[in-house]
């Protein structure tokens, strides 16, 4: 059984800020839109805004994705049901409702963990299928808007991947932390606080590895 890691709140927000700072981000890719993946992105995606430079005076704006699939295995597990699992949409970009354009945009999707990747790999997909139906019907050629996608993920489980990401989304994969296959206990899971933080300490998971 693999070993649970207690991660505290101040340890997502040191790692973050230090990950800022390590990758360059807002010297080289300058993010301009943050697409957290909820729920588990939603606390990093606010974190990391903390950092990054505002953009035209205002702070990074944050939309939200909810992804099904941890739940669809647990669900599988429970039932004994073996049948390949799937990533599927239960929340998405509402284009028409907020007038979000993704054109030109330097997105950066957001995620507590990179573990079968196969939750960021659905996002990527699913984003850049949506980039071209906009350049499509802005009368553009696939790719001429000059959208630029990256990744963010607080924590990078060492471990062979299901599914793979695209070589130019790669070029703009940012992990604040890489871990062995760890069963990664969240502090925004936790109901009660201190009760996790003195198990983060009493395991000494505080520690990096």
């Amino acid at each position: 059984m693999a070993t649970k890691r207690y991660i505290t709140y101040n340890e997502v927000h040191k790692d973050i800020q230090n990950a800022v700072k390590k990758f360059r981000l807002n010297d080289d890719f300058q993010p301009d839109l943050i697409v957290s993946i909820a729920a588990g992105g939603l606390a990093p995606a606010r974190f990391l805004r903390t950092f990054l430079n505002k953009v035209n005076g205002r702070n990074v704006p944050i939309q939200v994705i909810g992804l099904s699939l941890y739940e669809e295995l647990e669900i599988a597990a429970a039932t004994g049901d073996t049948r390949p699992v799937e990533v599927t949409k239960t929340q998405w970009l509402n284009f028409a409702q907020s007038e979000l354009s993704l054109l030109g945009r330097r997105i950066l999707i957001v995620d507590e963990v990179d573990d079968s990747r196969m939750t960021m790999a659905y996002a990527v997909q699913e984003i850049q299928k949506d980039i071209e139906a906009e350049e499509i019907k802005q009368g553009m050629q696939p790719g001429e808007s000059n959208t630029k996608i990256g990744v963010f993920v607080l924590h990078n489980k060492n471990k062979p991947k299901k599914r793979q990401l695209p070589d130019e989304i790669m070029k703009n994969y940012y992990a604040a932390v890489d871990l062995p296959d760890q069963w990664c206990v969240y502090p925004w899971d936790a109901l009660d606080i201190e009760e996790h933080d003195a198990l983060a300490a009493a395991a000494g998971t505080s520690a990096r590895p």
